[in-house]
């Protein structure tokens, strides 16, 4: 599958780069990232195409398009994988509704997603890898967890046993009674008859009247969601990421049956050096979700006229682990800011530039904080000075480590 084309990154002089350091979900605190051989490895959790991008979809990619240009402008090279959910039970419900194939919804809503990646800048995969076009290897997978002993039939669908996982809960940290809310709400089956555990999760469904389903040693049918992740992050990164990331919302279940599906199948533990979860994005006092139908939309927006500058410093101005709330104001703010940053970059002389650039890797190098790196462009902008080389450096800083084009 393709993804997008990347905008070119100026690159910025050499000079002291902080450690970056990273909040882990699974110790709750802050841990240093420290790629090995100088190849980051990141995979995040991409879209299930059966709607628009909103904007939590780009708060989340945002905040590990700021990770990874951290990383290229450490000097790592970034090795980056994305997935797309292109088969899963929300995108057959829309096809039922709308009464339209479900794989022209898919292709229609992926690329909606690749238009909107493009405008705002942010950076893409090296492999963008749909289910569909991965079924064989999520398929090895599962035959390899069987084989393992790592799964059981149920009437036909097989599932992961969480009993046989040793570190079952490392990720999230959440009691049971949590898990059992979160699994109910988040696409699992706690109430399936025949379990051997609530948390148990699906692995291959078989197939069912009406449904679009694949070959495989399991007979036919279509995978679980969890092993879909697992499969293409451990073919295209090996048994241990630098990052895995996400939304908040993927922790559990998502990302802890990833994770121990992977280790069931490679005897590798951690399966990531760090979980890093975005905040969530709702809208006057609610949580914007589909089932709301209270979604504000990339494509939609910048139809309506916003400059897409404006709104990526807008999900920029909140520090990315925030849950926040959408207003109207925040693209003005966007634009104030983007009036502001182009004037100031295109006088004569300013501030110095290499203290700018100091200033804005500290802050990304603690835990992505942006607030902090635009707060400190301001500054300069609001700053006389007299070093002539400093607007051209400072221009260069806001693209290639905030994504912001200030060119003429």
């Amino acid at each position: 599958m393709e993804s997008w084309p990347a905008a070119a990154v100026p690159q910025l002089p050499a000079g002291e780069r902080p450690t970056l350091r990273l909040h882990d979900s699974a110790t709750g605190g802050l841990v240093a990232s420290t790629p090995a051989a100088g190849v980051a490895r990141l995979y995040v959790c991409g879209i299930t195409p059966y709607d628009a991008t909103h904007l939590g979809h780009a708060a989340t990619y945002l905040a590990f398009d700021t990770l990874n240009r951290a990383w290229r402008d450490a000097g790592l090279s970034v090795l980056y994988v994305q997935n797309v959910t292109d088969i899963d039970d929300p995108l057959l419900e829309r096809a039922e509704r709308d009464g339209v194939d479900w794989t022209a919804i898919a292709e229609r809503d992926t690329q909606l997603f690749r238009d909107d990646m493009t405008a705002l800048r942010v950076l893409p995969p090296d492999h963008y890898i749909g289910a569909v076009e991965a079924m064989a290897e999520i398929t090895d997978l599962i035959v390899t967890l069987r084989d393992h002993g790592a799964a059981y039939d149920v009437d036909g669908d097989l599932y992961f046993p969480v009993a046989g996982a040793p570190h079952f809960g490392a990720v999230s940290r959440l009691d049971r009674d949590a898990m059992l809310a979160l699994f109910a709400e988040r696409g699992g089956d706690p109430d399936r008859p025949g379990k051997k555990d609530p948390l148990d999760a699906l692995l291959w469904r078989a197939e069912r009247p009406g449904e679009p389903a694949w070959e495989s040693p399991m007979g036919r049918g279509r995978p679980g969601w969890h092993v879909e992740c697992a499969a293409i992050a451990l073919n295209r990164l090996g048994p241990t990421l630098d990052v895995q990331g996400g939304g908040s919302d993927l922790l559990f279940p998502h990302h802890e049956h990833s994770a121990i599906e992977a280790e069931a199948a490679t005897g590798v533990w951690p399966f990531a050096r760090a979980y890093v979860h975005a905040g969530m994005v709702g809208l006057e006092g609610e949580k914007m979700s589909k089932s709301r139908g209270n979604l504000v939309f990339v494509s939609r927006t910048l139809a309506a006229g916003a400059d897409p500058r404006a709104l990526r410093l807008a999900l920029l101005t909140d520090h990315y682990r925030t849950d926040r709330m959408w207003v109207g104001e925040a693209l003005e703010v966007g634009r104030r800011r983007i009036a502001g940053w182009t004037q100031g970059v295109r006088r004569d002389a300013g501030p110095p530039g290499d203290e700018l650039l100091a200033a804005v890797r500290r802050a990304i190098a603690d835990d992505l904080d942006t607030p902090a790196a635009l707060a400190a462009v301001d500054a300069w902008c609001a700053a006389d000075g007299t070093d002539t080389a400093a607007p051209a450096l400072v221009r260069d800083v806001a693209d290639a480590l905030l994504g912001i084009d200030l060119r003429p």
